[in-house]
């Protein structure tokens, strides 16, 4: 895409830099927070209460560092629930160059990439969305499912099983006898 062509996606979108516009202040995820979500997840009695509690750390991801980011990472969202592919990776791609520590832009760009079978960039983002945030099941279980779409069984499994200690109720856990077999079937 030349510069022309991402000005106009960039008009489209409304995610145009505002002149004056102070740089993206740092992201502060409550890590305390996520750590008792999480550990409240692990002792989750039911799929209502953990669906109740994954919610809650979905609402810390997706919590942007400022109303810029907060813009651009809901117009990226709005674009993926319509199909929109291209444009979302284009407003998360704003969000990473306005905000690059904030690691849900990186996590959303990586779910567009891997809806769209683009597997080795939607690695390169989740890898680091979690070198930003390390207990991002969200990013962990994607990144599972992208090995899978590159034929990596193995390191999927591995990240899968990571993802279920954090968060045991994930609906991704149906995958790890699929891999196990498939994992199975090649060293037979």
């Amino acid at each position: 895409m030349t510069a022309c062509s991402r000005l106009v996606v960039a008009l489209v979108l409304g995610i145009v830099p505002v002149a004056g516009l102070a740089a993206c202040p740092p992201p502060a995820l409550d890590a305390a927070r996520e750590g008792r979500i999480i550990t409240e997840l692990q002792a989750a009695p039911d799929p209502t209460t953990a669906r109740t509690l994954n919610a809650q750390l979905w609402a810390l991801w997706t919590d942007a560092p400022d109303d810029h980011a907060q813009n651009l990472l809901d117009s990226g969202m709005a674009r993926l629930r319509m199909g929109d592919l291209k444009n979302a990776v284009a407003a998360f791609t704003a969000l990473i160059d306005y905000c690059p520590g904030f690691a849900e832009g990186y996590n959303q760009r990586a779910f567009a990439h891997y809806l769209r079978q683009d597997f080795a960039p939607a690695l390169v983002d989740l890898d680091a969305a979690l070198a930003i945030s390390p207990r991002h099941v969200g990013a962990l279980s994607g990144r599972a499912l992208t090995l899978m779409g590159l034929g990596r069984d193995r390191d999927a499994l591995d990240d899968l099983e990571a993802a279920l200690t954090l968060n045991p109720w994930l609906s991704e856990r149906a995958l790890v006898p699929v891999l196990k077999d498939r994992i199975g079937a090649r060293e037979l």
